[in-house]
């Protein structure tokens, strides 16, 4: 059988409430923890326990999961609930935070004796709640054990790339693979915008990449929901502007110079400052047309 540990989940939107349900199907004990309560009160129905604080979340819990949205909110959590994690637990930080933002998390595990797994996840909203996830890690042997069965509850694979958290190989590969995720989401965003402004049905845009080297199907996933004008947050439009915004500025902290990630980051930023923050990605779009 396979073992059971406690777990605390610390941020419950789209991608942690989905990993709290896998955990408990897979029958671990998880503790919820949100800065919004109401956004875990659901998980109680699936058997979760809600905690008050994140130091309430993590007390006794072999592993801690992080899915926030971004490293100053993660710092922020853990910081607050260090004083009751326990020494040699396991912390899987699975936020996508960069680099740059990792290194003073791994400087707090140190600081509390647990040990870090960068641990950032490839997948949106569907894939969350399948359980198919793919994991990039990075993180000392000893952790993953632990680790690996919280893994096997969320994900379908997962990639070990190194046993030192620090160096950031998993979080440095999550910013590689989201820039060119986003490059898609704007493209489908950007084609069908200027579809309509030239009165050019997308249907025959569409039909001329159907199975061919162009297509794919995530092209295909977003371009429905552009069609359909279904902005439900698969892969939330905050997320993606802070993500653009860690691509820019580890692209320039490394001297390479991407154009189109610049661009893409202040598309991104003027859909949030449009009010679109909280919609799909691919809302993006609709950045084409507000003043």
């Amino acid at each position: 059988m396979t073992q059971k540990i406690t777990v605390a989940v610390l941020g419950t939107g789209v991608m942690g409430a989905a990993m709290a349900r896998n955990l408990l199907k897979a029958g671990h004990h998880v503790t919820v923890w949100n800065r919004t309560r109401a956004r875990a009160e659901p998980l109680v129905a699936d058997g979760a326990r809600i905690a008050e604080d994140p130091a309430d979340a993590v007390r006794d819990a072999d592993a801690v999961l992080t899915m926030m949205l971004d490293g100053p909110a993660v710092l922020e959590a853990v910081r607050s609930a260090a004083p009751q994690l326990r020494p040699g637990a396991v912390w899987v930080q699975s936020s996508t935070v960069g680099p740059e933002g990792l290194a003073p998390l791994a400087a707090l595990a140190t600081e509390a004796g647990v040990h870090l797994v960068d641990a950032p996840v490839l997948g949106t909203r569907a894939p969350a709640e399948q359980g198919q996830l793919q994991v990039l890690a990075a993180g000392p042997r000893e952790a993953r054990p632990v680790a690996e069965l919280v893994f096997d509850a969320i994900g379908q694979r997962t990639v070990w790339l190194g046993d030192d958290p620090a160096e950031a190989a998993a979080s440095r590969l999550k910013l590689v693979v989201n820039s060119w995720v986003l490059s898609i989401i704007n493209g489908t965003a950007e084609a069908l915008a200027l579809a309509r402004g030239l009165g050019v049905d997308p249907g025959e845009f569409l039909g001329l990449l159907e199975g061919g080297s162009l297509d794919s199907p995530y092209l295909r996933m977003k371009a429905k929901a552009v069609l359909a004008e279904d902005w439900t947050a698969s892969f939330p439009l905050s997320g993606a502007a802070k993500d653009a915004r860690l691509i820019a500025g580890a692209a320039e902290r490394c001297g390479v110079r991407l154009d189109v990630a610049e661009a893409s980051a202040r598309r991104f930023a003027r859909a949030v400052e449009q009010g679109h923050g909280d919609k799909d990605a691919v809302a993006t779009y609709l950045a084409s047309f507000d003043d």
